[in-house]
Parts: structure tokens; C-alpha cells; sequence
């Protein structure tokens, strides 16, 4: 019988726990998220993390610019709120309207403030092997979720395929699973012969935003799958990126869509919040 990696459940012992530590702390932790233009699934996306950051007894500060705000108007807004000692973390949701440059956004916010681990110090620290700073939330969710509910499942010596070379959860996660000692292939939309590189998998990352691409036949026995997409069909209902149409007991573990991997993004986005916090309170003035 295989195990549910049930994130939704995770996520709200992490959340407790996480509300005790923000209180002990005696610290009142703030989070600025960045929204620009009116995409229907950001706007989502957003007040949720807001909706999280009360549920832990964090501030929460949101700025919703305008579609056709300037570059130099939302760099000059990051590097204020870089400055402003009320801020712990800032985020900016993605993506981004076409007009204006992310990866030059994402450079403007203080790599100590960076609490989706994408500023190219914090992603080169999580590429050469250092776990100290603040790691992207999507692949630490998952990480946070294997060592959960299954601890005993040794990583070492495991091949990982990961579906998806993305900056938000492909790279990074592929980073994270070379660290535990498993063989991973990334793999992406030119791949060759991707049915059977899926059936050499005992970990599989699926992160490639197309709804139920990879069909369960695809997997061998005993796989972990970890389904990272959130899809919306023409009907209205959230899918990932595998279709579980079949019989799931043939796999060691997998992540269920929606409550699996999602839950646990926004969790560890408060966690790496609360992190930021009591680095940025631990420094010693210049």
C-alpha cells in the first residue's frame, strides 16, 4: 500500500510549531509581498500568503502595482523595503507582466530579505551545496516531505529524475537531492525517450506545469512520485502533472493535487520568513 505524502497535514504542524516559535521569539516578523498587474491566479496566490502569515502571527505588508508600472518603479519599491527595519522578507510573485526584466528584479531585493530563495547569491549557495541560507520554498516543501513520512526510506543512492529545469523548483531541487547522495537526471521538454527514463525513477519530481503529462504506466514499482503541478482544467479542477488514473498501490509513495505539494510552499515561505527575521535581528550594526 502506498504512502500519501499528505502536505496539507504537514503544513499545519509546521504552522503550529512555527506559531510558537514566532511568539517565543518576542519578535514581530514582517513579510512584504509584490504584486504587479492583475493576473487572477497571483491575486490568489497572494492572499493566501497573506491569509498564512496571520494564521502564524506575522505582519504582512502587500503592494498590488499597477500592469504598467515601470522597472524603475517597482526596484525603487524593493530597495525601500530593503531598508525599512519592519521588513523581514519580501516576495515578489511571479511571473511577471512581459514588460518588465525578473531577473533584474529579483536581484534588487537583499539577498537576506529573499525569502523565495532566488536571488542568485541564495541560489548559487543551494547549487554548491550550502543549505544555511534561505532555500527556494517549493523544493525545501518537498524535502520537508520525504524526511516526514519517510524516514526511513533511505535517499542515498536513489535515482531521481526530475521533470522541469526551472529556476523556481527544477534546479533547486535537483541541488537538494544530489546533496542526500541520490543520482539525478533533470530532464525537460527536448528530452528523448522520456516513458522510459520516467520507468528508471525511484524518486520522480514532476515540475512542468502541463496537466496529467505523465501517465502512471510510465513509473516502475516502488517509485516516490512527487507532483509539484498545479493545473486548473477547462472544467475548473486543480490537477498536477501526473495522471494517478490507475493503481497507485504499485508506488512507494506520491503527493496528492491539490493538498500535497502546494501546502508546503507557502508553509516554508513562513518559515524562511521567521528565519530571515531572527538573522536579520542576530546582526551586529556596521
Amino acid at each position: 500500500m502506498s504512502v500519501i505524502l499528505d502536505g496539507k497535514a504537514l503544513a499545519a504542524l509546521r504552522k503550529d510549531a512555527l506559531r510558537v516559535q514566532v511568539l517565543q521569539s518576542g519578535l514581530t516578523v514582517g513579510l512584504a509581498v509584490i504584486q504587479v498587474g492583475d493576473n487572477p491566479a497571483s491575486r490568489v496566490y497572494v492572499n493566501h500568503k497573506i491569509r498564512a502569515c496571520a494564521d502564524v502571527g506575522m505582519q504582512s505588508f502587500k503592494h498590488h502595482l499597477p500592469e504598467t508600472t515601470a522597472q524603475a518603479d517597482v526596484v525603487a519599491l524593493i530597495q525601500s523595503l530593503n531598508q525599512d527595519p519592519d521588513v523581514h522578507g519580501i516576495l515578489v510573485q511571479l511571473p511577471l507582466p512581459s514588460a518588465l526584466d525578473t531577473d533584474a528584479v529579483l536581484a534588487a531585493i537583499d539577498p537576506a530579505k529573499d525569502v523565495d530563495g532566488l536571488h542568485i547569491q541564495n541560489a548559487g549557495r543551494v547549487f554548491l551545496g550550502d543549505t544555511g541560507g534561505l532555500v527556494p520554498c517549493t523544493p525545501l516543501g518537498c524535502m520537508m516531505l520525504l524526511d516526514h513520512y519517510l524516514a526511513d526510506v533511505p535517499l542515498r543512492g536513489k535515482h531521481a529524475v526530475v521533470l522541469g529545469r526551472s529556476r523556481l523548483v527544477g534546479r533547486p531541487v535537483a541541488s537538494l537531492l544530489l546533496q542526500r547522495d541520490c543520482t539525478v537526471t533533470i530532464a525537460h521538454s527536448a528530452t528523448q525517450g522520456l516513458p522510459a527514463l520516467v520507468g528508471t525513477a525511484d524518486i520522480l519530481v514532476a515540475a512542468i506545469g502541463k496537466p496529467c503529462f505523465v501517465p502512471l504506466l510510465w513509473m516502475k514499482e516502488g517509485a516516490i512520485v512527487l507532483d509539484v503541478g498545479i493545473n486548473r482544467t477547462d472544467q475548473g479542477t486543480l490537477v498536477g502533472d501526473v495522471d494517478f488514473d490507475g493503481d497507485t498501490a504499485k508506488l512507494c509513495a506520491y503527493t496528492p493535487v491539490p493538498g500535497g505539494v502546494g501546502p508546503m510552499t507557502v508553509t516554508c515561505l513562513l518559515i524562511n520568513t521567521f528565519k530571515a527575521a531572527v538573522a536579520l535581528h542576530g546582526r551586529t550594526p556596521d
